[in-house]
């Protein structure tokens, strides 16, 4: 499996906000990749934001990159991963940015911290499952087990003797750094007989938010608090799937309860096998899910202040549908293509990249041909989007390369709206670059226009780089578009990526050169005439009709 330092997860950064920090990757694997900085905002420096054929050529194999990572308002955790094909399953890791020096945390200081990375695992070599399933247009492969740190838990049998422990003292107050580095799954997670207390979230802090467990979606972070307060035992550290899938039809997820063991030290006895958590829900939990996705906010104090657009400062508005879809395949295509394969799209356009040039190099070098700029911004047709639909208005997709281009300092409104399109609704973790935004409204069913904006939250919404559009729900987000350059934005439900739910925002430059995009460094990875590896979306655009 392809990892960073001879490790799995990754090596943590460590630095403190505003810090200016400099990552040399060299590509030691056999095909090339990219590194992106979840939850870093690069202001006015896309060159460093690492998604290959967005903002970047991928590092061909035996070559060298040094990415230059701008820290500015980022406090808390936040994370590194692989952003080529599926390669970031092994290769991601922890990035903790302590307060900026002479300033402390907005609540007691803990005396300690432990970061948590929960991921998948997979059996065999997964780049070559993942091609096998698109060569043959199967669904993508599924994760035989989750870990945490590392290692699945002793619930397993493979990872019985190697099971991540955790050493606590009695009394004493922890900080608990945790990554959702999964590649498809929502995530319960909770720990025995132990309460948590959520104090921040993708690099942001949040009101504290006393619960007896999370829900923490793919590509989420969340700094939690936990008092060890219970007695001198072992207990259980566990994470367990939230499945929003169709619960009468899909059973094939993975069921396994990751687990890790907390022991307090001392001299003490204790049973054979620690307590699972008895408040950790249960896979399709929706009420639960509910219950605390809902109650997050901001902090938003005179130290850690928020800006929510409000309503007369929105300029522009987009109502985006998520969903998944199927794509005929052209009359000259190779008879491999059976005629039909899955896909997914926003707003009925499904993505795919480019090969031989990145749309931020195309675009600052004004070349034509790359991408469009005609992004719609609603969908072709509205109908029942949480009615269970397989018309072929809204089952067929169509593929593009299309963005948005917005100028700069916009005050942006965006309603993503799931739809149950071929059965296919599920819970979206949407993750946008360069940007944090402001969830200002959920809720499910179809978004009403009149009612709905009147119960958004303007005052202290959750500021965020990724949250979910829940299962058969929408969700409303606003942020400022002041920083230029392209950003991608995308479900980090993996398969979804690879099969096109995603797009970019082009951000124009300001009035000045402080408001202005960077020039590219010299030393930028070029484009291979004929790459190597051939994602999903290269392959199809030689046999898909697209627009």
């Amino acid at each position: 499996m392809l990892v960073v330092n001879d490790v799995f997860p990754g090596p943590e950064i460590r630095v403190h906000k505003g810090d200016l920090v400099y990552v040399n990757v060299q590509n030691k694997a056999d095909y090339s990749l990219t590194l992106h900085w979840h939850g870093i905002l690069q202001p006015r420096n896309p060159w460093s934001d690492g998604p290959e054929y967005v903002t970047q050529c991928p590092i061909q194999p035996g070559t060298n990159f040094t990415y230059e990572l701008v820290l500015s308002t980022e406090e808390g955790t936040v994370w590194w991963h692989a952003h080529s094909d599926w390669t970031r399953a092994s290769v991601h890791g922890v990035i903790v940015i302590l307060p900026a020096v002479g300033t402390t945390f907005p609540f007691p200081e803990p005396e300690e911290d432990e970061v948590i990375v929960i991921a998948s695992w997979y059996k065999g070599n997964l780049q070559s499952r993942v091609d096998m399933a698109m060569a043959e247009k199967n669904t993508l492969p599924d994760s035989d087990a989750f870990t945490i740190n590392g290692q699945p838990g002793d619930l397993i049998p493979c990872s019985a003797d190697s099971t991540y422990r955790w050493k606590v003292e009695y009394g004493k107050t922890y900080l608990l750094r945790i990554l959702n580095a999964n590649m498809d799954e929502d995530l319960f997670f909770g720990i025995a007989e132990h309460n948590l207390t959520m104090v921040g979230m993708d690099g942001c802090y949040t009101k504290p938010l006393d619960t007896a467990y999370l829900m923490i979606s793919a590509g989420q972070t969340m700094d939690v608090l936990l008092t060890a307060n219970q007695s001198l035992g072992h207990y259980y550290m566990a994470a367990r799937h939230f499945a929003t899938e169709n619960m009468d039809e899909i059973v094939w997820f993975d069921h396994y309860n990751v687990t890790a063991i907390v022991e307090y030290n001392g001299n003490y006895s204790y049973p054979t096998y620690p307590s699972l958590p008895s408040t950790l829900p249960m896979y399709f939990d929706m009420q639960s899910y509910k219950d605390f996705v809902f109650q997050i906010r901001s902090l938003a104090t005179p130290e850690h202040p928020i800006s929510v657009p409000q309503d007369s400062d929105i300029t522009t508005r987009m109502f985006i549908t998520t969903s998944m879809n199927s794509l005929y395949c052209s009359a000259d295509s190779d008879s491999s293509c059976q005629n039909i394969q899955i896909t997914s799209s926003v707003n009925n356009i499904s993505w795919f990249n480019p090969s031989d040039i990145d749309i931020l190099q195309a675009y600052y070098r004004n070349i034509s041909g790359t991408y469009t700029t005609d992004f719609p911004d609603y969908p072709p047709t509205f109908y029942n989007f949480t009615e269970e639909s397989m018309s072929v208005d809204t089952m067929l997709t169509v593929q593009g390369r299309k963005v948005k281009v917005l100028e700069y300092n916009e005050s942006v409104e965006i309603v993503f709206q799931g739809t149950d399109v071929l059965a296919g609704s599920i819970n979206h973790p949407m993750h946008l670059h360069g940007y944090t935004f402001y969830v200002v409204g959920q809720g499910f069913g179809n978004f009403d226009n009149v009612t709905d904006p009147k119960s958004f939250n303007l005052v202290d919404p959750p500021e965020v780089v990724t949250f979910g559009v829940p299962k058969k729900g929408w969700m409303a987000i606003r942020f400022t578009a002041n920083n230029p350059g392209v950003w991608f934005w995308h479900c980090h439900i993996e398969r979804h990526m690879t099969w096109g739910m995603e797009s970019a925002f082009i951000v124009k430059n300001g009035p000045t050169t402080e408001t202005s995009m960077r020039p590219p460094p010299a030393y930028m990875p070029l484009c291979p005439s004929n790459s190597g590896i051939q994602n999903f979306h290269d392959s199809a655009e030689k046999k898909m009709d697209y627009t």
